[in-house]
């Protein structure tokens, strides 16, 4: 098997220098109104570089205006009201991406992220506010609740959504934020919560032409309400099952670029940044054997082959930032050589260098056999990294391209104080 993959690699894959060979990957692209850019770790430069050149080709060349992301939707929301100049309170880029302020911090308040916000809002400023910024992830219920009777108090304070709400978030107050709290008591008690976060739902949807203006408002409360409604079946799964809560928590996702994608209306097209994990089709992989779906997954079932474009990332080796443990002080890691036979180390014995491959019908059958597939996610510990951290993936089944770079280093974080986890 392994030298038909490297005569594989060998015959199709590309040489990767700089930025000029992406456009082999936007012409790929062709009109698909989704595209997945996924990453092997949560903590290298070299992907959200590699991301963020690749998003400005598809803004500027294929029309993309939507940018969502693996992050909170309230964090996000600051992000994008600051790039579309909705809140004009004189912050810099470097000084917005502090707004993520939930560990892990660094993932998303980091260098490189301010740099690709700050061409964001120069673009939008000459571009007429074009591009927008989202977060879809599911771990922000307090936030999100708070947004809620924030925005409803200063809008309709005597509307039955802020009593709704209200409710709602008292339901939550006993748990002092500590969603493990939630989880762990959830069965000695009744389903109050639940019912009291899916009505809140319910009346946002049935109310929103009240919510309607020209800074997305109507948009940001349905999100926020969304978000505490699946983050509190989430949060119940979570101490029963790691699958059913991994599922819960993409389908989330999935809803939440379903309801960004309606709102802005669905010839609009939108680029997602999430974890390979995320973003490439759970069915190529071995998730599949266990029950659970992804990202990747169900928008390919959802939409036309056509729409939909993923791209994978991988490296050899070099430093990522990661921590020992959950909620902890990140560090920098030693990334090692990629393990023998996994498709990294496949991509590196047939010649050092980076290196990209697009599949298509001439060569996606060649790429189509099983290989170990390295994931390094916010916890990490290089040196167990033989007893785990590969998925065993059928690369073209899952991607539609992939980058491969051959040593990558560890993004910069940037300081953020009072960070919650």
């Amino acid at each position: 098997m392994d030298t038909s993959l490297e005569q594989a690699v060998v015959r199709f894959a590309e040489p990767f220098h700089s930025a000029k060979d992406l456009s082999t990957i936007v012409e790929a692209v062709g009109d698909a109104k989704i595209v997945m850019l996924g990453e092997a770790s949560h903590g290298t430069s070299d992907f959200y570089t590699v991301r963020a050149e690749l998003s400005r080709k598809l803004i500027q060349e294929k029309g993309f205006t939507l940018v969502a992301v693996e992050g909170d939707w309230p964090s996000a929301q600051q992000v994008n009201r600051f790039i579309k100049g909705f809140d004009e309170n004189g912050k810099s880029a470097h000084e917005i991406v502090k707004s993520f302020t939930r560990w892990p911090t660094w993932m998303w308040a980091n260098e490189e992220m301010a740099d690709f916000i700050g061409w964001l809002k120069e673009y939008n400023n000459q571009n007429g506010r074009k591009t927008g910024f989202y977060g879809i992830d599911i771990y922000s219920l307090w936030e999100s609740m708070e947004e809620v009777i924030h925005y409803l108090t200063h809008t309709n304070p005597s509307g039955g959504d802020l009593e709704l709400a209200k409710k709602a978030f008292s339901c939550f107050e006993p748990f002092n934020r500590e969603p493990e709290n939630y989880a762990i008591s959830y069965a000695s008690f009744s389903t109050i919560c639940i019912e009291e976060v899916s009505k809140l739902l319910s009346s946002i949807r049935s109310n929103e032409e009240l919510y309607k203006d020209d800074w997305e408002n109507d948009l940001n409360l349905k999100i926020n309400a969304l978000v505490a409604k699946n983050a509190e079946d989430y949060y119940r799964a979570m101490v029963q099952s790691g699958e059913v809560s991994w599922n819960i928590r993409d389908e989330h996702m999935v809803e939440a670029i379903n309801e960004i994608r309606d709102y802005h209306g669905r010839d609009a097209k939108i680029i997602i940044w999430e974890h390979n994990t995320h973003i490439g089709d759970a069915r190529a992989t071995d998730m599949k054997n266990d029950g659970m779906i992804n990202v990747g997954q169900v928008l390919r079932e959802q939409n036309r082959p056509e729409d939909v474009f993923a791209l994978g990332f991988g490296t050899y080796e070099g430093t990522v930032v990661a921590s020992e443990a959950w909620g902890t002080p990140h560090r920098i890691m030693e990334v090692p050589p990629a393990r023998l036979h996994s498709w990294e180390e496949i991509f590196h014995r047939t010649g050092p260098g980076s290196k990209y491959v697009v599949f298509n019908e001439q060569n996606r059958k060649a790429f189509d056999q099983w290989a170990g597939h390295r994931a390094i996610g916010v916890v990490y510990h290089p040196e167990f990294e033989s007893r785990g951290n590969y998925v065993p993936t059928r690369l073209s089944k899952r991607y539609d391209a992939f980058i491969y770079l051959e040593k990558t280093k560890a993004l910069t974080p940037i300081q953020v104080e009072n960070t919650v986890q």
